[in-house]
């Protein structure tokens, strides 16, 4: 792959996206329900230097809509541009729908966005965390993600395997019933050990008085996050709760772009701010998410979720540079999209301790098996 090339002179000549489909090794339930398949669409964008850049949107639903739409409505306002642009081509494709920020289009400019910084990367022969002005780190820390909802024998054996695995830091879901919830934070608790460093994922499943009764429990049992307690357009209500609830609050991964962040950021009511890059803009939006977070004394936590490989280490990247890191979830389902998909192990099989290391080749510093993406096309 050839890298040091001069980067005005590069022209992006095509825009690939292609809609996966995979069946998850074993279903994960949470508040929301149980999901058996998921998807994504991987992004390809080419060079008439030969550079070709990777990205990953998150379309966990209906991958070919997404195609669709990067290759009809994206590809056009591209194609013919010099890849480095980033900024430009981010604007442009903003502008693609009318509109409030949100939803497919955003999911679908993330993907796209990622690409063009591995390109950018790969252009200057540097690794992305070190584009992004970096912060000198070798690895970062991890958090396990997730013990599943289920019964009280389940989540035991799902708990003792991540124990097992060496993470110092994991995260449990969390559900309806609320006695049944706030049974299992102290029964998880107990079983973990007062060393070990917890915290639960609602997925919205709340509604504020149940909030801050489950917020009880996990303050009585020293969880370190409440994630996601209450709908994410809820803000009112989140303000409330940072005010009736000790632990501190999660929230993030629903929001697209830095403005849907900056009132729960600005007045602290988060603790920590979780932007998907797939999702989120991609790692354009998602640095001023995180740098506007630092601003703010608030921390980064990185979304990762059901997403694949390519998600994943744009997010070790972005976590490398980021100022106020504190974790960045592992996602440790042994799915495709993580196992197939490249050459790389999943950060589950790479992190020792809770830490993860940084890639140091050029870009996102990961190639992609295109056997595997063919066999994984919706």
């Amino acid at each position: 792959m050839p890298t040091g090339t001069n980067s005005a002179e590069i022209r992006i000549t095509d825009v690939i996206a292609h809609p996966l489909t995979q069946r998850l090794p074993r279903p994960t339930v949470t508040s929301w329900g149980t999901y058996t398949d998921v998807s994504i669409v991987l992004v390809e964008v080419r060079t008439d230097a030969g550079i070709t850049g990777v990205g990953e949107a998150l379309a966990r639903f209906s991958p070919k809509a997404y195609a669709e739409l990067i290759e009809t409505s994206l590809k056009p306002r591209l194609v013919g541009g010099n890849p480095t642009d980033i900024q430009a081509h981010w604007r442009t494709m903003r502008r693609a729908l009318s509109g409030r920020a949100g939803g497919m289009l955003f999911e679908a400019i993330s993907g796209v966005d990622i690409a063009l910084w591995d390109i950018l990367g790969k252009v200057a022969g540097l690794p992305v965390h070190r584009l992004l002005g970096g912060m000198g780190r070798t690895e970062v820390p991890v958090y396990a993600a997730s013990v599943n909802w289920g019964s009280d024998e389940f989540m035991d054996r799902e708990l003792d395997g991540y124990l097992e695995k060496g993470f110092p830091r994991i995260k449990i879901k969390i559900a309806n019933p609320v006695r049944d919830a706030c049974r299992r934070i102290a029964r998880l608790r107990k079983r973990a050990g007062d060393e070990i460093e917890l915290c639960v994922d609602a997925n919205w499943a709340y509604t504020l008085e149940e909030a801050v009764e489950v917020g009880r429990a996990l303050s009585d049992n020293a969880y370190f996050w409440f994630e996601e307690p209450l709908r994410p357009e809820d803000e009112a209500g989140y303000e409330e709760l940072h005010r009736r609830c000790a632990t501190p609050l999660a929230a993030g991964e629903s929001n697209y772009t830095l403005d849907q962040a900056m009132r729960l950021v600005a007045n602290q009511t988060l603790s920590y701010l979780q932007p998907d890059v797939a999702r989120s803009g991609g790692i354009s939006e998602t640095r001023r998410m995180a740098e506007f977070a630092a601003a703010h004394d608030v921390q980064y936590a990185p979304h990762i979720g059901m997403s694949g490989i390519v998600c994943e280490t744009a997010s070790v990247h972005l976590a490398a540079a980021m100022p106020n890191i504190r974790a960045m979830e592992c996602e440790t389902d042994s799915s495709p999209f993580k196992t197939a998909l490249t050459g790389a192990a999943p950060g589950a099989d790479r992190q020792k301790n809770g830490m993860l290391p940084v890639p140091t080749g050029p870009g996102l510093g990961i190639e992609i098996d295109w056997d595997a993406v063919a066999r994984l096309r919706a």
